[in-house]
């Protein structure tokens, strides 16, 4: 399997190199991905988004996505993009979805 990382912003999609050690709002911003966010501290939840493959591949939520996310979010595959950080290279899809 090829490793790629799929970003999906408001209006522009890349597929980058997955760079383990980053977090999915980093790799989306040193691309010029539209990906909004505000805070970076996994407070604003700006940067949430939808991982739909290779979650496997992204380190465990942190304590920050767990104050901030409900369980139903965590089981539906949402993460928070300043959080979310690549853990090993592989196939990731996400999607900035944000509450507004």
């Amino acid at each position: 399997m090829e490793a790629a990382l799929q970003l999906i912003g408001r209006s522009i999609e890349k597929t980058v190199v997955p760079e383990p050690g980053k977090s999915i709002l980093q790799h989306a911003k040193d691309n010029k991905v539209d990906w909004q966010h505000l805070c970076t501290r996994g407070t604003c939840a700006r940067c949430r988004c939808l991982i739909s493959e290779g979650a496997e591949h992204l380190e465990e939520p942190t304590k920050a996505e767990h104050l901030r996310l409900d369980p139903e979010e965590f089981d539906e595959g949402y993460r928070l993009g300043c959080q979310a950080v690549v853990k090993t290279a592989g196939k990731i899809v996400a999607r900035n979805k944000t509450y507004f």
